[in-house]
């Protein structure tokens, strides 16, 4: 699972659909093998969940390939071809999934999640006051919104709380005192979640909260309050352990930082988003903090709305570099 912000502070701006020609020509090289390529493509045609006009997009583009120009060497500039890599777990953890089989990595999801937290950690701590002060305002849109406000874009709107794994009994017997006063189940539950539960609502918490995995190991679980405007509607609170926290923006950016590359999201709307066949496919830049050293990677996400907010799931592409060519001839310069 994954999240994209409408007003997301730390992505990149929107690449649309534009006209190679608008720039000048540039011929490329072939750089093929610099690039570490998965083997495994899916055609477009095969993939599921997508309509004819988003099909017939993403085909264009596999067949015209896709212009990166690397911002400080032009001589680095590569076209790709991009293809669907295949399908992942609906498990919280597609975002780290998807990026270690488009980047055809060795390291494994719970290793990328690992090394995001950790970039992060860093970057937090050496970020001026204001930098931090902004990072922290996206992280509590994102996990412990005003339920005042918002209420003209989003139906539902969720606050993620942290529960020490141990502490899950003395959690369920002051659940259970509330009971034998009268409460409700849920509202008992918001009760105490929200007490004695850590919000994810600043830098550390945000940290505690992307290193979840799912796994019996992880020292927290996520809890889920979700409201509605007129209040409450439900509580998740996850006995199995199993929640793993959806990859998000910072994420997406602390990836790309780590690994000295841009990452492209390309989204692929479909008649729901009330956009055209040629402005159905969108590229959302995140580039990272430090300097470009390696070519860029590319998820994708199956478009269910047009709000930005993108669709709930992240699958590898494979970019393939091409042979040389000139920019007339591809789909888009990104």
């Amino acid at each position: 699972m994954g999240k994209l912000l409408c007003d997301s502070t730390t992505s990149s701006p929107v690449v649309p659909w534009r006209d190679p020609t608008s720039t000048p020509t540039v011929d490329l090289v072939d750089q093929t093998s610099s690039v570490a390529v998965p083997a495994t493509t899916t055609s477009w045609d095969d993939v599921s969940g997508l309509e004819e006009q988003q099909k017939r997009h993403l085909t264009s583009l596999n067949a015209k390939g896709v212009l990166w120009k690397h911002p400080e060497d032009p001589k680095r500039s590569l076209v790709f071809r991009l293809s669907h890599g295949g399908e992942v777990e609906s498990d919280g953890n597609c975002l780290f999934t998807a990026s270690m089989k488009a980047m055809g990595s060795i390291l494994t999801a719970r290793d990328l999640r690992k090394w995001t937290v950790r970039r992060f950690l860093e970057d937090f701590g050496s970020v001026s006051e204001d930098e931090r002060a902004v990072i922290e305002s996206a992280i509590k849109h994102m996990y412990s919104p005003d339920l005042k406000s918002g209420w003209g874009i989003h139906v539902v709107q969720e606050v993620k709380l942290l529960a020490k794994k141990e502490d899950r009994g003395a959690l369920d017997s002051a659940i259970n005192e509330l009971l034998q006063l009268g409460m409700q189940r849920e509202s008992a539950a918001e009760s105490i979640y929200k007490e004695r539960c850590i919000a994810v609502d600043c830098g550390p918490s945000w940290a505690k909260y992307m290193s979840i995995s799912g796994s019996p190991d992880d020292e927290y679980d996520i809890i889920t309050l979700q409201y509605t405007e007129e209040g409450l509607l439900t509580v998740d609170e996850n006995r199995d352990g199993r929640a793993a926290a959806f990859g998000d923006d910072i994420a997406i950016e602390c990836l790309a930082t780590e690994f000295k590359r841009e990452i492209f999201v390309v989204q692929a709307h479909g008649a729901d988003a009330m956009v055209d066949e040629e402005n159905c496919v969108f590229f959302l830049p995140h580039r990272p903090r430090s300097e470009i050293c390696e070519p860029p990677f590319f998820l994708f996400m199956k478009g269910t709305g047009w709000c930005g907010a993108g669709a709930d799931h992240y699958e590898p592409l494979v970019a393939q570099p091409s042979s040389v060519v000139s920019q007339e001839k591809v789909a888009l310069v990104l």
